[in-house]
């Protein structure tokens, strides 16, 4: 069995998008398309590596999407449903998925897929992400066989981890996860709960996610919580996190969130990032403007999505921010996000 190594890269959201696979010293190709989304360029990897690639093979992706489709058997239930996923709602990327796994069910007896942490020293994922990159930037392809040459820089990202604990402080990949099952938690804000303070609708919610966390805890150990801290939901999670013992990392979009907030929600913001197993600040510098805010808040969004192996959201089926948020999840996620109702 041969080793594949597979990734794609995408210069927005959608936007220029690049994909490339290489074996260890082996062939190797990437391409492109000039709107696209990371997901999709992700699943091009994959689909021309094993379109080139006979015999047994195991793809090795830092794609959560890519490889929970097949180690979870998302795709059986997608094809009993007609290509629907679990919300009976139609599966995205469906023109890329469906050859896909037409290719994957002729050959289910010698391909198996393997996830691996992206960013993370390992030299063959790197070089894989190397090629994406390159093609999302020149909209150029091109293949050979051995260690590609004239490689250009990795998927630029400033994204910064810092931990009291396990974790080493430093610059690390926007693609960085903990380690463990992440399970990211997001949905409504104070005003849809009932304000900033103490209230009943509040304190129900963050009683129903500390049953939620404890039950998925004790499925898997590892459970870690990814939290934004945002006002509502997102700091609810994280108390009742620490209430249940289950580690949470805080990600911040950028620096001093919180500039703004009242004094008391900046004092819990600080207690709970304290408490906070990790810390994660995607971007340098703070917005300039509230509409900058708002497409860091995107980008935090997204890496949500690229990071985590499932979502739970605090939602009332009215609020159409959160609904935005729902509808992206359950696009790249669609059997492992919850809704918890209020």
């Amino acid at each position: 069995m041969i080793d594949v190594y597979t990734d794609g890269a995408c210069k927005g959201n959608p936007g220029p998008g690049g994909w490339g696979w290489v074996v260890p010293d082996g062939p190797w190709a990437n391409g492109s398309d000039p709107d696209t989304t990371n997901q999709r360029m992700e699943l091009m990897a994959v689909l021309d590596a094993l379109r080139n690639l006979p015999g047994p093979v195991e793809v090795v992706s830092d794609s959560t999407y890519v490889v929970k489709c097949f180690n979870d058997r998302w795709w059986e239930g997608w094809l009993k449903r007609g290509w629907k996923n679990a919300k009976k709602e139609p599966v995205a990327n469906r023109d890329i998925w469906e050859p896909l796994i037409d290719l994957y069910r002729r050959r289910a007896d010698e391909i198996s897929f393997r996830w691996v942490k992206g960013h993370d020293g390992n030299e063959w994922n790197d070089i894989a992400d190397r090629l994406a990159v390159e093609a999302a930037e020149t909209q150029r392809s091109r293949s050979g066989t051995g260690r590609p040459e004239a490689l250009g820089p990795a998927d630029e990202s400033d994204g910064i981890v810092t931990s009291p604990a396990e974790l080493d402080g430093g610059v690390h990949g926007s693609t960085w996860r903990p380690p463990g099952r992440a399970v990211v938690v997001l949905g409504l804000q104070p005003t849809a709960l009932g304000g900033y303070e103490e209230n009943g609708t509040a304190a129900g919610v963050r009683r129903r996610l500390a049953e939620i966390l404890a039950a998925k805890q004790s499925l898997d150990p590892d459970l870690v919580v990814l939290t934004g801290l945002r006002l509502g939901a997102e700091t609810l999670a994280a108390e009742a996190a620490a209430a249940e013992g289950v580690p949470y990392v805080a990600v911040l979009p950028y620096p001093d969130p919180d500039a703004k907030w009242p004094a008391a929600s900046r004092r819990r913001f600080a207690d709970l990032v304290a408490g906070a197993a990790a810390v994660v600040q995607l971007e340098r510098r703070a917005p300039d403007s509230p509409a900058r805010a708002g497409q860091a808040m995107d980008r935090r969004n997204a890496w949500f999505r690229q990071v985590a192996d499932e979502a739970v959201v605090v939602w009332d089926r009215r609020d159409r921010r959160v609904g935005d948020v729902v509808k992206k999840f359950e696009q790249e996620m669609p059997d492992d996000i919850w809704i918890v109702e209020v």
